[in-house]
């Protein structure tokens, strides 16, 4: 049930699919017409941790070609067993993935968009997208407003007749949601099951031999920022005998399936005509509640009835062992605890509210949790196949998991999964498990070859895996490049390097110059290396010495590592004993001063600072949250802060209930400037200018209302009065803004569905495209000495823009030619040849030339030598706005001649072409009467 809130909140209006439709259509219309369409992006990988499976689609008399769906990274297509992908949904305008289906026959790809796994990070879809060209084109067939689609079949016999089941709005009550069947290929669809406008369908399943006997679940279920409700009465079985286009519910008060405010979320296999599996995540509580602490240790649960005269009579062993074992600062031990205990200022039941923060009460909650049952009567009756508990499956996130499968050739092998992944060859009354050290946990995608018993392709948190005997052993596949990024940062080495912390995958760091390829496996080291677990958060890297880094996992779980020395050191501020915990969110949002980089900034519900590298911790401020919201996750907690450059103790915080503060004088007193800014949204970002003092920059996110306006603004008196600086940016949820270091007029943007650039500080954007997908960005990073734009998405890993030219632009010179740098290059013999293998590939050299042009239209390039004498020559056609001109850095044979007569000469490689030899040339380039040119240097 949702628990009372502390405050009203007003339910903010989700945006309909209309507008998310427009928003579409605006998107692809500006990135037609945007300057910066051009500007290429480089995947940089990292692919060995991947992200979230969310579904398969094998083909059938080829089993080593499939396609996987990612949660938020696209759909990819293998025809040689995972070794390599390719993606397929990249054309299309989201990677929001919730369900697959092929045709083999004629290679039709359907796609369910939106992830049903209802997490924090589980993105709304734009409805089902068809394609008849395996991928390359993509089709929208209609429920734009169904948000997240959970199971697409199609009848083997009519690939006309496919049915779907929609889970519906995440954080939002629609109609939407339910069974539909289209008998038309997806031109019109009939809506043949409906709940309620909170109950969708989150699993659905067909006879093997008979598409007409379908089974499907509905879900009753209430995600809001602060809790999640994910039982009801609206969960239960349906029975449809007519292809879906009728259904029966078969999880009566008397089949022996459980009913009521309990039943969360089911998983269906249909073995035959009558038998059917589910799996069932019982949120009904446990007869006798929570189990007590073994033998004589103290509990938790004991402080919470003790009385002052009890504690004072404990034994001081006990006591202190377990203020030890719980992680009690140690100024708390039993002598002093009990002198406070007697002076009044803390009571026994503060022991226990000690440790109760967002983290710990996640597995503290005594639930059945994970059930499987079956019918042998077609659905008429059920039973439990198991005794007892199946505990260590969905631990108290039941859910994230919900999936159920029979082996093919066996009616008694079934599979299930939620952390780890378990099989049965007794029809569940007994489970063994089948995960592996190279199997990650969060389980969410199974496919069992019906040919050949033993061989599956598991999906899950970190990608794919292969076995062919039955979980003895696993094969890990995750060539593609579908990270879950949070945050990622950089530091200034040679080459710089990135970090970044990802969903379920930990922390990891490598150097911006990875080029993704198997050949790491010669010399047994990844570019990239792992340096934290959990879900990986935001990292901060001392500019000193960047050996020494902050970062940590979900819930303000942060740590100083010390890389050099293999240290690790556990910082997380703790509360006073008789104070309330503090609240930390999931992304719990960290700051090194720019001003002196001992002192480190944490945001909880207050904000923290440390003078010592987060040894000792002191709160300067209040609570500058609206107090926080009752519920099963922490809310009411700082999502976003920033300290000024120009001034030590200038600090702004953004709260995930939509409250900005700002205090001038290092926290001695604090304004809330929420002022005219829209109210109970999350607050996504705040920055603190790095070019006038007086400047802040908000980024609203109203994803947690299915709420998808962009909000972002603006303001020249330290918030006091707010511009909205949106203008003609699509609909978007907004995740983060950033300043460029060296033109205060150029601000870039990431939203859910891509990346952007103003070049007048938001009155207009440009829309980035060229290798960037309509991905969700959630972090950028100016890398300042290198100009790069560092970009870490949800989903699709981490990207690189050379912004060298971008930085230039201003409304002033936006009628010019532009030419970018050239950066200086060494000449090599190896251009033209193949190297050492003479059947390999030919090397290539490029220079990839950055223009800018205020006017589309034919453009001459030229290369000269020094004294202007032309080498080569050649037209192109420039779009409007940044244009890559790539020049393989040959001479033509005039320009040959003109290298000897100069006395330098051009070398012949292997290949027949001229290339240029070392020294400084000039690049000029002419278009529409204007010219502009920059030096090239062959070192």
């Amino acid at each position: 049930m949702c628990l009372i809130s502390f405050y009203a909140f007003a339910q903010q209006p989700a945006t309909t699919s209309n507008n998310v439709a427009t928003a579409l259509q605006q998107k692809e219309q500006l990135i037609a017409a945007s300057l910066v369409k051009d500007v290429p992006f480089k995947n940089i990988g990292p692919t060995i941790m991947s992200g979230r499976v969310v579904d398969l689609a094998v083909n059938p008399s080829n089993p080593t070609e499939f396609y996987v769906g990612y949660a938020s990274g696209g759909v990819w297509h293998t025809k040689n067993n995972g070794t390599t992908f390719t993606p397929v949904l990249d054309s299309s305008l989201t990677q929001n993935v919730g369900s697959l289906a092929v045709d083999w026959t004629k290679n039709t790809i359907w796609v369910g968009t939106g992830e049903v796994n209802a997490s924090r990070s589980s993105y709304a879809g734009i409805g089902v997208l068809k394609s008849n060209d395996s991928g390359k084109t993509w089709e929208n067939m209609g429920l734009t407003d169904s948000h997240h689609i959970s199971k697409i079949i199609i009848n083997p016999n009519n690939a006309n007749e496919v049915v779907i089941a929609a889970v519906g709005h995440l954080y939002s009550t629609n109609d939407e949601r339910g069974v539909y069947k289209t008998m038309d290929g997806g031109k019109t669809w009939t809506q043949t099951l409906f709940v309620n406008n909170q109950s969708g369908i989150i699993e659905m399943d067909a006879d093997p031999k008979n598409f007409n006997l379908m089974y499907a679940s509905s879900w009753d279920k209430d995600r809001k920022a602060w809790d999640f409700r994910g039982s009801g009465t609206g969960s239960a079985i349906y029975k449809s005998i007519d292809g879906g286009g009728s259904w029966t519910k078969v999880s009566t008060p008397n089949s022996g399936f459980p009913t009521g405010e309990g039943v969360g979320r089911i998983g269906l296999a249909v073995v035959d005509a009558n038998i059917v599996y589910a799996i069932h995540d019982n949120q009904a509580r446990r007869d006798g509640g929570k189990q007590t602490q073994k033998g004589d240790e103290l509990s938790k649960e004991q402080f919470k009835t003790m009385t002052s005269s009890q504690f004072l009579a404990l034994d001081d062993k006990k006591l202190n062992a377990y203020l030890k074992n719980n992680g009690f600062q140690e100024k708390y031990r039993a002598d002093n605890v009990k002198s406070m205990v007697r002076g009044g200022t803390v009571k026994p039941v503060d022991l226990a509210k000690y440790l109760e923060d967002a983290n710990s009460m996640l597995f503290d909650t005594p639930v059945i949790g994970t059930e499987v049952y079956k019918s042998t009567d077609g659905g008429k009756t059920w039973a439990k196949t198991h005794e007892g508990f199946l505990d260590g499956i969905y631990y108290s996130y039941g859910y994230y998991f919900g999936k159920i499968h029979v082996d093919p050739s066996n009616k008694d092998g079934i599979y299930i999964y939620g952390v780890p992944i378990l099989k049965s060859k007794d029809g569940g009354k007994t489970f063994t498990s089948i995960s592996a050290n190279n199997v990650h946990a969060d389980h969410h995608a199974l496919w069992i070859n019906p040919n050949m018993p033993g061989h599956l392709i598991n999906g899950n948190d970190g990608g794919v895996n292969i076995s062919y005997d039955d979980g003895e052993n696993w094969i890990k596949n995750n060539a593609s490049s579908v990270g879950q990024f949070y945050a990622i940062n950089v530091d200034n080495e040679e080459p710089y390097n990135v970090y970044g912390g990802l969903q379920d995958n930990g922390v990891w760091v490598g150097a911006h110059t990875n080029e993704e390829n198997p050949g790491w496996k010669q010399n047994g080291k990844y570019p990239f290396e792992f340096i934290m677990g959990g879900d990986g958060m935001q990292i901060q890297i001392d500019n000193r010495d960047s050996n020494v880094v902050y970062t940590g996992f979900q819930f303000g779980n942060y740590f100083r590592l010390n890389r050099k020395t293999d240290e690790q050191t556990y910082i997380q501020p703790k509360h006073e004993l008789g104070d309330s915990p503090y609240r930390f969110n999931w992304q719990t949002p960290i700051l090194l001063s720019s001003h002196n980089q001992d002192i480190l900034y944490l945001g909880g519900n207050k904000l923290m600072r440390s003078m010592n590298q987060g040894t000792d911790w002191t709160a300067i401020s209040p609570d500058v949250t609206n107090g926080g919201k009752q519920g099963n996750v922490a809310y009411g907690t700082i999502s976003s802060f920033d300290e000024s450059t120009f001034q030590f103790g200038l600090l702004y915080t953004g709260s995930d209930d939509g409250i900005v503060q700002v205090t001038r004088n290092g926290g001695s007193d604090w304004q809330n400037i929420t002022g005219t800014l829209p109210k109970d949204l999350w607050v996504s970002r705040v920055i603190a200018s790095q070019h006038k003092k007086e400047r802040v920059y908000v980024a609203l996110n109203g994803y947690r209302w299915d709420d998808f306006t962009s909000y972002v603004y603006m303001s020249d008196n330290y918030g006091a009065t707010w511009t909205a600086i949106s203008n003609n940016l699509p609909m978007s949820p907004v995740n983060v803004i950033r300043e460029d270091p060296s033109n205060e007029n150029v601000l870039y943007l990431g939203t859910d569905n891509g990346a952007y650039v103003s070049f007048n500080r938001g009155k207009s954007w440009e829309a980035f495209n060229n290798g960037l997908p309509a991905v969700a960005v959630h972090d950028l990073v100016v890398q300042q000495r290198d100009k790069d734009l560092v970009v870490g998405t949800h989903g699709r890993s981490i990207y690189i823009a050379d912004i060298s030219l971008v930085q230039q632009i201003s409304e002033a010179n936006m009628s010019n030619l532009m030419l970018a740098e050239i950066s200086n290059q060494r000449a090599s013999r190896r251009w033209g040849s193949t190297g050492f293998n003479q059947y390999g590939d030919v090397y290539e050299p490029s220079e990839k030339l950055q223009v800018y042009t205020p006017v589309a239209g034919k453009a001459e390039i030229l290369v000269n030598n020094e004294n202007g004498k032309e080498l080569k020559s050649w037209s192109v056609n420039l779009n409007k706005g940044f244009n890559i001109i790539d020049y393989n850095l040959s001479v033509s044979e005039k320009g040959k001649k003109q290298l000897e007569r100069d006395g330098s000469g051009a070398f012949q490689a292997d290949n027949g072409t001229f290339y240029l030899t070392k020294g400084t040339y000039e690049i000029l380039i002419k278009t529409a009467g204007k010219s502009t040119k920059q030096a090239l240097v062959l070192e």
